[in-house]
Formats: structure tokens, C-alpha cells, sequence
């Protein structure tokens, strides 16, 4: 595997290079700072490798759920780093990613990840540990009031991630005994975007669509 990996869709500004055998990263956790950080860190990787982004087989986003600022300076950088260098481009669930590394760092065989999405609402993403120990989606992403999550209702234990839980305190209380506690993980990291990326397809950097969810912040003003 030859690819660059990017998100910007939380607070967390995380880029990762995976070069053949070898893994370099860079991750950050700063609001409001993913245009400055963003360039430098994916120059710092490419630099450090020796490597530039022709040699490489695709580019990876962390497409979202998320903030809609965040998902627009990642996609908009993947896309035009793409058509520069005659990639594709692999879109890659950012809620999928934060689950990819609670099964990495643990025994946990469900994840339940919750992204702040404000409006007294989360990004929603439930997750089974699969043969691989790679994330496997239970239901669609979407976005969930604040309170008691039906699918977690008597199907044993699950694990929390995200800063969701942590924004909204009632949500972690509503669901509190179906948790194992409150959230250790609570960002995507670009190097599990590179682990689960092989799931996902390739597309043109023109076809690309961050996952807004909440559509109505998503559309243009008409005028």
C-alpha cells in the first residue's frame, strides 16, 4: 500500500502516510487550525518518506461525519493534490476510523461513536468488531437526537468513542448502563483511515461528496 491519509472532519487536524512497510504521521489537536496545519503536515510526510504524491496508488479522506467547515478544507486539499498527481481518491467514514482503533487498542467487540453535530444532536455510527478486527457498520451513519440509543437495548456491552459522548453529558447518561464507560478515543486518526481504507472504492477527485448528513447546512441559500 502506497497512500496519503487525511481528515479534518473534528478537532483533530491528522495526516498518515503509509509508504509499503512503513507508516508516517503527523496529528494534531487544535481548533480552528486545519488550513495552517493541514499543507505542512502532509509536506513533513512526503518529505520524510522521500517520496512524492505520483508515486503513490491513491489518497485517502476522512469524508465525515463531522464538522462541515472541517469535511470542505479536507476534501477540497484531497481533490486538487489528486487531479495534480492523476490519483483517486478513497473516501473513508471518519466515524469508522475512530472504531477501527478502539478494536486495535482493546477487546471491545462493539463501539458506539458519537461526533458532536450540535443542535443538541450527534453523528451517529454502531459498529460489530468483524472476523478481521476491522469495524462493520450495524445500521446506516446518521445523525441522532441527544438521549437513549434503540439499538444498543439489551445487545450487551458497548464501548463509547467520540467527543460527543463528552459534549453532551445527558447523552452518556441516557445510555450509561449499556456503556462501558465514558470515551478514551474520542478523534479519528489518519493511520486507521489507512486500515480500513481497502473497503471502501476508489472514485475521480471530481466525484467526491463529504457526508454532510444534515443536509439543509450542506445546500446553498437559494436565491
Amino acid at each position: 500500500m502506497r497512500r496519503l491519509a487525511i481528515d479534518t472532519s473534528t478537532l483533530a487536524c491528522t495526516v498518515a502516510l503509509r509508504l509499503d512497510g512503513m507508516l508516517i504521521e503527523r496529528h494534531e489537536e487544535q481548533p480552528r487550525e486545519h488550513t495552517r496545519l493541514l499543507m505542512p503536515m502532509i509536506r513533513e510526510v512526503l518529505e520524510e518518506a522521500n517520496t512524492d504524491l505520483a508515486s503513490l496508488d491513491a489518497i485517502v479522506l476522512g469524508n465525515g461525519p463531522g464538522s462541515f467547515i472541517g469535511m470542505r478544507i479536507a476534501a477540497s486539499v484531497a481533490q486538487g493534490l489528486a487531479h495534480g498527481a492523476g490519483l483517486n481518491i478513497v473516501p473513508v467514514s471518519s466515524l469508522a476510523a475512530v472504531a477501527a482503533q478502539v478494536f486495535e487498542e482493546s477487546t471491545a467487540e462493539r463501539v458506539a461513536v458519537a461526533q458532536d453535530a450540535h443542535m443538541q444532536e450527534v453523528y451517529l455510527g454502531l459498529y460489530d468488531r468483524g472476523p478481521d478486527g476491522l469495524p462493520e457498520s450495524l445500521s446506516d451513519e446518521r445523525l441522532h437526537a441527544v438521549g437513549a440509543i434503540a439499538e444498543l437495548q439489551g445487545d450487551g456491552p458497548c464501548v463509547a468513542a467520540g467527543q460527543g459522548w463528552l459534549r453532551y453529558p445527558e447523552h452518556m447518561a441516557a445510555n450509561a448502563a449499556l456503556l462501558g464507560g465514558p470515551p478514551t478515543v474520542l478523534y479519528p486518526s489518519a493511520r486507521f483511515l489507512l486500515s480500513i481504507s481497502s473497503d471502501y472504492p476508489m472514485l475521480a477527485p471530481k466525484n467526491i461528496e463529504p457526508a454532510y448528513l444534515r443536509q439543509k447546512v450542506a445546500e446553498k441559500p437559494r436565491g
